[in-house]
C-alpha cells in the first residue's frame, strides 16, 4: 500500500474541545485525500478525553492517549505511529490556513524536498495569494545565511531524514533544540512566504503562563539545549559546524535577554554571563549575522553595556 503524503501530529492536553476541532477541521479542509493524510491526535493524559467528541470524524483521526508526560513524549509518541512520507506538527490550539497550506503540499507534490518551510501568521491572511519561493538548497545552507524560528510547527519534513532524533523530554524549549538539529538533516529545502500556520497567542498557554519557578526551570532548560547544541557542533563537518554556531549564538543572544527581562538583578546577569564564559558560550560570537545581533553583541560585551541592556530591555516588548 503506498504512503500517505502527510502525517499530521496533534499533541493534546486540557484544551477547549472547540480548538482542537477547529484544528482537525482545518487539516480535513485540505485538497488530501483520505489515502493521502494521516491526522493522530495524542492526548497527554487530559483531565478529560475528548475520545467521546472525536467519534464524529471517524476513520479520520488516530487517537491515541497516554499518562502526562509533556509535548515532547506526545510528539514522541506521534512520530512513532506516522507512517506518511511527511511529518507535519500542529498544536491544538492553533490551525492550518488553507489556501498557503495548499502551496506547501503543492512543493512536496512537484519538487518533494526534505524540508518545507512556511510562516506564521497569528490571524488568518486576507491579502494576497501569490507566494515566493526561494530556489531549493540544503538546510545547512539556510542555516548558515539565515536566522531560524524555534517552533517545530513551521517545518513540513520528511520522515526519512528524522532518523534517530526525538525531542528530549522533559524540558522547556524542547523545539529550539529540535529544529536546529532536523534542519542540518535535510540536504534539499524549500523557502515559502506562505503563511501557512495560525499561531494563537493564548494568555494561558504553557509559554507563557509560569510562575517564577517554572521561569528559572525555563532559563535552565534554555541553557542546557544551547549548551547540548554548542557541543553538538564541534563534533560536526565544517559547514554543518558553522550553520549550528550561528543557531547557538543566537540562542544564547535570546538567554541573555531572557535573564536580564525575567530577573531585571545586574547581580543575576553576572553570574550568568560568568556561567556562559565558562562554557564557551560567551561572549558572543565576532560576526555580523544581523544588525540586531551586531548590537546586542557589542553592548553585552562590557560591563558598562550590560548596565545599558538592564535599563533598555525592560522597557521594550516581550516578543521580539
Amino acid at each position: 500500500m503506498e504512503k500517505p503524503l502527510v502525517s499530521f501530529i496533534i499533541p493534546y492536553y486540557n484544551l477547549p474541545i472547540q480548538m482542537l476541532c477547529d484544528c482537525i477541521d482545518s487539516i480535513l479542509a485540505l485538497s488530501l485525500s483520505p489515502n493521502e493524510r494521516e491526522i493522530i491526535v495524542v492526548d497527554d493524559g487530559s483531565d478529560e478525553s475528548p475520545v467521546n467528541h472525536l467519534m464524529k470524524y471517524g476513520n479520520d483521526i488516530l487517537y491515541i492517549r497516554q499518562r502526562n508526560t509533556g509535548p515532547s513524549e506526545a510528539r514522541n509518541a506521534g512520530i512513532q505511529m506516522a507512517t506518511a512520507q511527511y511529518l507535519q506538527f500542529v498544536d491544538a490550539d492553533d490551525f492550518l490556513i488553507s489556501d498557503a497550506y495548499e502551496h506547501c503540499l503543492q512543493i512536496a507534490r512537484s519538487q518533494s524536498p526534505e524540508m518545507v518551510v512556511f510562516d506564521f501568521a497569528t490571524t488568518t491572511p486576507t491579502d494576497s495569494k501569490e507566494y515566493k519561493d526561494q530556489p531549493i538548497q540544503s538546510g545547512c545552507h539556510y542555516m548558515r545565511h539565515n536566522n531560524i524560528h524555534g517552533m517545530a510547527c513551521g517545518y513540513l519534513f520528511k520522515r526519512s531524514i528524522l532518523g534517530d532524533l526525538r525531542f528530549t523530554p522533559g524540558i522547556y524549549h524542547e523545539d529550539e533544540e529540535f529544529t536546529a538539529l532536523i534542519m542540518l538533516r535535510a540536504e534539499t529545502l524549500c523557502l515559502t512566504s506562505a503563511q501557512a500556520y495560525c499561531y494563537q497567542n493564548r494568555t494561558d498557554s504553557r509559554v507563557r503562563n509560569h510562575n517564577q519557578q517554572q521561569t528559572t526551570q525555563r532559563l535552565n532548560d534554555l541553557k542546557g539545549v544551547i549548551n547540548r547544541l554548542h557541543i553538538a557542533a564541534d563534533r560536526m563537518p565544517i559547514d554543518d559546524k558553522t550553520a549550528l554556531q550561528r543557531r547557538v549564538a543566537q540562542l544564547t543572544m535570546d538567554y541573555i535577554y531572557q535573564v536580564v527581562w525575567h530577573t531585571h538583578s545586574r547581580q543575576q546577569l553576572e553570574s550568568e554571563i560568568q556561567e556562559l564564559t565558562r562554557l564557551s558560550l560567551f561572549p558572543l560570537p565576532d560576526k555580523d549575522y544581523t544588525t540586531k545581533y551586531t548590537w546586542f553583541r557589542r553592548l553585552s560585551a562590557t560591563s558598562i553595556g550590560r548596565r545599558m541592556l538592564l535599563s533598555i530591555i525592560p522597557l521594550t516588548r516581550k516578543e521580539r
